[in-house]
Parts: C-alpha cells; structure tokens; sequence
C-alpha cells in the first residue's frame, strides 16, 4: 500500500499530524522526523458551543489547520502525507492504518462506538489528503483492541468489557520509557497512566496492552468522568424519573467527576482551592491522587512480578504536588516511574508513519481488520 516515488524521495517528506481534542487541535508538520512547527490551536468552550453536535465542527477544525499552514509559510501541496489520530471506531488491532472511504462511512453513519472529537482527525485527513493528492493514515485508535480473552470478561453474562482507551498516548510513552531503559518495547512490561480530561490506566506487556481501563465506564474519577462508581446507585439513578439514557450518560461521562463536585475540569483550580485550606477540595483532591494510586496498583498484578516501569503522561503530571502525593501512596514502586509531558503523540504519529512508509511496519487496512475481529 505505499507509494514507492514517495519511499524513494523519504529524505525530504513533509508530513502534517493532526491531533483533535475536546477544545483543542494540535497540528505538527514534520520533515522526516524533525519539527518544522507545532501548534496547539485552542477552542473555546463557548465557540463549541455553537456546535450541536461534534461532528459539525468539522469545517471549523479543518479551516483551522489550514490557517496554521499558513502562519507558518507551509504550502498544503508540499505535504507528501497526512497523519492523525484514530478516535473510537470498530475494535482493530493497534497499528497504522491507511484512511479509506471505509473509515469515512464509518464515521459519518455512525457506526463508531462512542463520539469523541477524536473522529474528526480522520476526517479532515482524508478530505485535504484526496484535495492535495497524497495518502492519509491513522495510528493507534482509541477502538485499539489487544485484550486478553479473560479481560474482557465481567461479573455479569452479557455484558462485556469493551476496548476503548488513550491507546496512542499509552503506547507512545511506553515506548518511550523503554527507549530510556535501552531495551524495546516488545519486551518490557509497562504500567501506563494517562492522566488528562479522561484516564486510562493500561498495563503493556510484550509490546501488547493487554487490559487497560475504559474512560468511559470505569477506573478512577477525572476531571469529566464518574469512573467506577457503585451500581446500585447508578440503576437508582436511572429509575429516579429525573434524567433520560442520555442525560446519565453526560452525567457519567461529561459532567462526572471533578466537575460534578466544583463546576470545573480544571485540577489546577482544585489544588489552589486546597492550599487555601478548603475542606471538600482537600478530600477531593486526596481521593483523586488515592484512586489513580489504587488502580495503578491493581495493573500493576497484570505485569505478573516483571513490571518494568510505571509510565505517566497527560496534563496532570504537570503539577510537582500531584506527582509528590502519588508517590507517597505508591511508594517502592515509585523507583520505577517515568513521567512524560502529553507532547510526545505528534512526533511519535509522525515517526510511526515513516516506520510505516519504509517498511520497518506494516500499513493495516481498516476494513480487512474489522472483518476479521467479527
């Protein structure tokens, strides 16, 4: 599936990463691997709020990464190939895919397992890829599914647990902690923490994250999410008459967690409130670091004794006092920490997609993958 007049000129490819999130787009172009710019393009919360639904941003997002090009003097025809995140569609295998009007339909008709801005990358992708003539490709979806049979099994016959996490970050600083221990990632075990609007708490083993928390339905409360929360309380929840399927779900998943108690996302207004000695703030933050501890412990059994490391990522990981208080609570295992800014995704998609292009990886077809996990 790779161009071979575009393997043999690699020395020179210019290739623009796209990465949407819930109020931003970080777009990146790279030559071969080394920065040309990057940009972390913010959205804010009453400009999104124009926008029914999450797909209708669609236009906005991809007039956004034009104008980025153009700020930085980039001609959209000089780019060679486009790369992005994948967002939650059909369980696959992770990998880099190509982007074909597969994946579009996909999206656009829904058949996708939860909405995420994420799903616009591919979108957009594939529209300025078929407009300048070039390939589009994703890597490492959030739908990245390498579970262990008797992790997706729950308590109850008929429900089962389902693959969805922050699969790219996981894997990008797993990767990248390996790198720093001098051995490849394929045989290291890793407990990964993505600590961002959403968590995924993910364990890696042999270069495969084989069980991994789904952020919207369990793990550690976050900013936005309930996490695992009591059953009964949720069936009375939704008995009570007062909220619909989908007002629960935005209870759960968007309006959950952090925000449920404060009417904020934002950790750093937590932790202020705290250093001024507020008593409901203190709990709160004392309960976020203590489930994040608690649910990096339990994968921690998955690595069966041969853990590597303990990777974390995302904004939280920011804040010295979070960091501090963590490590109280994880205590020996905390020899074994790496600790990441969420900036290695863009350079990491773009490396991967070279990977890919040379031939060092193969490029997976979406379609054949979905085929055949049914």
């Amino acid at each position: 599936m790779t161009n071979p007049a575009l393997v043999a000129r690699l020395g020179r490819v210019l290739i623009l990463v796209i990465n949407p999130g819930g109020s931003s787009t970080k777009v990146a172009v790279f030559r071969e691997t080394r920065p040309v710019f990057s940009e972390n393009i913010e959205h804010p919360a009453a400009h999104l709020a124009k926008y029914k639904m999450v797909l209708d941003q669609y236009r906005m997002r991809k007039e956004a990464i034009l104008d980025a090009l153009k700020r930085n003097k980039v001609d959209p025809g000089s780019i060679e190939a486009i790369v992005t995140r994948g967002g939650p569609l059909m369980s696959v295998p992770g990998g880099v895919y190509r982007i074909t009007v597969r994946v579009v339909a996909d999206i656009r008709q829904g058949r996708v397992q939860t909405v995420h801005p994420s799903l616009l990358g591919p979108l957009v992708a594939h529209e300025l890829a078929e407009e300048i003539g070039i390939a589009a490709y994703f890597v490492d979806p959030e739908s990245t599914d390498e579970l262990w049979e008797m992790a997706r099994v729950t308590g109850l016959k008929g429900i089962t647990r389902v693959a969805l996490s922050h699969a790219l970050s996981c894997r990008t600083v797993a990767t990248a902690a390996a790198a720093r221990l001098g051995k490849p990632y394929s045989r290291c075990n890793f407990v990964t923490a993505h600590l961002g609007s959403g968590f995924t708490i993910a364990a890696h083993v042999q270069g495969r994250q084989v069980d991994a928390t789904n952020a919207n339905d369990e793990g550690p409360f976050s900013p936005q999410r309930a996490g695992s929360i009591p059953l009964s309380g949720i069936i009375h929840l939704c008995f009570s008459g007062r909220y619909s399927e989908r007002d629960v779900l935005d209870l759960v998943q968007r309006r959950g967690g952090v925000y449920s108690y404060f009417g904020t996302d934002d950790i750093r207004k937590l932790e202020e409130l705290k250093a001024k000695r507020n008593a409901q703030a203190a709990l709160l933050y004392d309960a976020l670091v203590y489930q994040i501890a608690k649910w990096i412990g339990a994968y921690t059994v998955v690595c069966r004794g041969r853990l590597d490391g303990i990777v974390l990522t995302g904004g939280l990981v920011k804040s010295k006092r979070f960091l501090s208080e963590l490590k109280k609570w994880i205590g020996p295992l905390s020899k074994h920490l790496f600790v990441f800014s969420d900036e290695e995704e863009m350079p990491a998609m773009a490396a991967r997609l070279l990977a890919a292009l040379r031939g060092r990886d193969r490029v997976k077809l979406y379609e054949k993958e979905v085929a055949f996990r049914r």
